[in-house]
């Protein structure tokens, strides 16, 4: 096996790959949870694992990471923070309310219709 192919078979790339193409896909005014976006990535429960790669993200990624919540929809990044204010900002500009420092899951969480064959 040549050193490509192992790269591409590294499963911590697969993980991230994984949840990237997974976070691609959260619309516009729509938000997940870190947990629900792990679930869905097929990553079970990654929750901690989701915010910390998340994070890492470089600054001008197009992926939209301020789609993406704590449990309950509470906003976990400070406000007054640099990434907890852009959060916010990101997210009001798409029409998603923000009270307490929460969203409304019931009426901005995102359910992807599930496809059974």
């Amino acid at each position: 096996m040549n050193e490509h192919s192992d790269t591409l078979q590294d499963p911590a790339q697969l993980r991230r790959t994984a949840l990237y193409l997974t976070l691609a896909q959260v619309p516009e005014g729509k938000v997940v949870s870190y947990g629900q976006l792990a679930e869905m990535a097929g990553l079970g429960r990654a929750a901690r694992w989701v915010g910390r790669t998340l994070s890492q993200l470089p600054a001008e990624t197009s992926l939209p990471w301020h789609r993406v919540l704590g449990a309950g929809g509470r906003i976990s990044l400070p406000a007054g923070s640099p990434s907890g204010d852009t959060q916010r900002a990101r997210l009001r500009d798409e029409g998603v309310l923000i009270l307490n420092n929460r969203v409304d899951i019931q009426r901005h969480g995102w359910r992807p219709v599930e496809h059974s064959g």
